[in-house]
């Protein structure tokens, strides 16, 4: 099983690797999603990913793009039931990375369709596709239809409010 750190989920140089026009594509299980397991129901399922690199032309030149794609499903809790909920997972996010210190242009932070990301050295694929799923989560998971969970034996308790409810009643009247 790989962990975060695998050489064949680090990218030593994404600049030269997005000159290169280089692929890299992998899949990670959801055991290995370590900072998503608060959100999971279970450790089942897997996502797909690719990250392409290239160059587009820009204000100042040639200027690297990475592309990352990543596609499966997770089983997330739902926020109602408590139980599982399958989410399908499909991102697709344009970043441009830029080394540290680098200003980064306005119309560059302006542009919603591609994403800055600033880089000193390496780039770990594993733990950026982690991050672009946390980001892409609902808020409240849940299913369209489903039940609150009951208490043990099903039986429906009487909200403690409506004790209190009763008892306002009872006051007003006197």
């Amino acid at each position: 099983m790989s962990q975060h750190g695998d050489p064949s989920r680090i990218i030593p140089d994404p600049f030269r690797f997005a000159a290169d026009a280089r692929t890299l594509e992998g899949v990670s299980a959801a055991a290995e999603l370590v900072r998503l397991s608060d959100a999971l129901a279970s450790s089942e399922g897997k996502v797909a990913w690719r990250i392409e690199g290239s160059m587009v032309d820009g204000a100042e030149g040639p200027e690297p793009r990475l592309r990352l794609d990543v596609a499966g499903e997770l089983q997330l809790c739902c926020q109602r039931c408590l139980g599982p909920l399958a989410w399908p997972v499909r991102i697709a996010a344009l970043m441009q990375p830029v080394r540290s210190g680098q200003p980064i242009p306005e119309e560059e932070l302006e542009d919603d369709e591609v994403d800055a990301i600033e880089l000193d050295g390496e780039l770990d694929v594993a733990a950026l596709v982690e991050d672009e799923i946390l980001l892409a989560l609902p808020i409240a998971p849940r299913h369209q239809v489903c039940d609150a969970p009951q208490p043990a034996g099903g039986a429906s308790k009487e909200s403690p409010f409506a004790a209190l409810a009763s008892l306002r009643g009872s006051h007003s009247a006197k």
